[in-house]
């Protein structure tokens, strides 16, 4: 054994020699984006406050926190019930989980490559040989054969391909950690408006049912005068198609109504004729007041969906550090002991012991355009990458844009509402007082009757409007996860 050692010390000399090379990786090493340059999202100075309407303004705050679990401002224990069971059992949600555990564990076994891999490989047969094959005219033998053999071999990364696709392997990881937290953000919101809509369906049911009460309460007194001969009877028609038309608005609204607790059933998880879902009254929504605005910066690091396009930016710039590792030289080196005989007992013969050990090296000479191309492939996927990243911060920043708008448009047309109704509710007051009193025809009254309803709707309408783009500011800043704890939190595991 000793005439072996210098060859062996030699070979082992030469794979340390390349272990040394492996700090260097080809490729670009990844940028986080600068975030843009802006320091407001809206073309105007954000103001302080909303405009106060229906006795209460919003506050629009940089200094404040996003709580994570926004939905709570609206202070319904109910609809935190509803958005606690889709959490826990919508399906949307737990097959995003489940690809997040995929992702993380491919980059578990991605790490392997960093490691030696060992085996071993036990081969015991019996076999005739045919001299003949050989050219031989010795007669053919029959003979056992046990070979039991062990090798370890380690991939010398000298270019950086092997970490450049872990690397990417991370990043997927990452993407999929912040698609996970997406589908977190998209369900709550989807939960709440859906919850809001609801409640808003059911109040304008119930403003118009009252309303066909009142009606028919009319009706009755209408038609004691018309058969007293005090009124004609078109008064009587005229209240008739009233009612008729305002029974006619029901049906839909029992429809949307129907089909939003529905929507509820589905995120929550469970099929729609097995659904709980408590009565969530609009009135009982506590509309938040103070509202935290991420400054632009910020926002870049905090919304899922920018992150998701950083990550996929991160694994394409990865992609081109494995393809341009691809066009150079790959080096491993491997060692294999081993013992064969006629039988398990004469394994520990010296003669039939073998051993190798040394470097092997795989040079790409010509690929036919293979390598080089994609390697420009990669390229073309990583600037991609870059649109797809700042057309998604572009539309990330017209949504807070957007949501900021809105609320105040929403405080505005809150405002006028509530002075429509209050001003409709007292001319259809004095009207009926004017036509107890035979100043005023009945055509009047229902003209009034209409505006009063109109008003009612067009008030609910408002208030549901204000709630849902609340939502969608909340949303559109990223929903506030990193101040959160568990599973979704900034602590959690994705």
């Amino acid at each position: 054994m000793s005439g072996i050692r210098p060859s062996a010390q030699r070979a082992a000399a030469l794979g340390l020699a390349m272990a040394m090379l492996v700090a260097c990786a080809v490729g670009p090493d990844f940028v986080r984006p600068a975030p843009p340059d802006a320091d407001r999202y809206t073309r105007e100075p954000l103001p302080a406050a909303t405009e106060a309407a229906d006795g209460r303004a919003q506050n629009l705050a940089s200094n404040a926190t996003l709580a994570a679990d926004w939905w709570r401002l609206f202070g319904s224990v109910q609809l935190d019930g509803v958005v606690q069971q889709a959490l826990a059992d919508n399906p949307t949600l737990q097959a995003a989980e489940a690809s997040l555990r995929h992702s993380q564990d491919t980059l578990r076994a991605g790490y392997g490559v960093y490691f030696p891999s060992a085996g071993a490989e036990l081969d015991a047969r019996r076999q005739r040989t045919a001299s003949s094959q050989q050219g031989l005219r010795i007669p053919s033998s029959t003979f056992d054969l046990v070979t039991l053999s062990g090798t370890v071999s380690y991939a010398l990364d000298v270019f950086g391909g092997e970490r450049r696709k872990v690397e990417g392997l991370r990043a997927q990881a990452d993407y999929q950690r912040f698609a996970t937290r997406a589908a977190y953000l998209a369900l709550t919101a989807n939960v709440v408006n859906t919850a809001v809509a609801r409640a808003a369906y059911s109040a304008q049911i119930r403003a118009t049912e009252q309303l066909v009460d009142l009606e028919r309460q009319q009706l009755r007194l209408v038609e004691a005068q018309v058969r007293a001969g005090t009124v004609p009877y078109s008064s009587a028609l005229g209240v008739r198609g009233l009612i008729a038309a305002n029974e006619a608005l029901l049906a839909p609204l029992r429809q949307r109504a129907s089909q939003a607790e529905d929507l509820l059933a589905t995120l929550e998880g469970v099929v729609p004729s097995k659904a709980a879902l408590p009565g969530i009254e609009l009135a009982s929504l506590s509309l938040p007041l103070d509202l935290p605005v991420s400054v632009p910066s910020d926002l870049v690091r905090q919304r899922p969906d920018i992150l998701e396009a950083e990550a996929q930016l991160h694994a394409a710039s990865a992609d081109i550090g494995v393809a341009t590792a691809a066009m150079f030289p790959s080096f491993s080196l491997s060692g294999t002991y081993g013992a064969s005989g006629s039988g398990f007992g004469t394994l520990s013969a010296a003669s039939g012991r073998f051993w190798s050990l040394g470097p092997s090296a795989t040079i790409p000479l010509f690929q036919g355009g293979t390598l080089w191309y994609g390697r420009k492939a990669a390229i073309d996927a990583f600037e991609q990458a870059q649109a797809i990243y700042r057309q998604t911060v572009l539309d990330a920043f017209a949504q807070v844009a957007d949501s900021l708008k809105a609320l105040e448009h929403d405080a505005e047309a809150l405002g006028a509402q509530v002075d429509a109704r209050r001003n409709a509710d007292e001319a259809l007051g004095l009207l009926q007082a004017n036509y107890r009193a035979g100043l005023v025809s009945y055509t009047d009254v229902l003209v009034a009757d209409v505006q009063a309803h109109q008003a009612t709707l067009g008030y609910i309408q408002a208030v549901a409007q204000r709630h849902q783009d609340t939502v969608a500011l909340f949303v559109s800043l990223g929903g506030g996860w990193w101040n959160g704890k568990g599973p979704m939190g900034e602590g959690g595991a994705p």
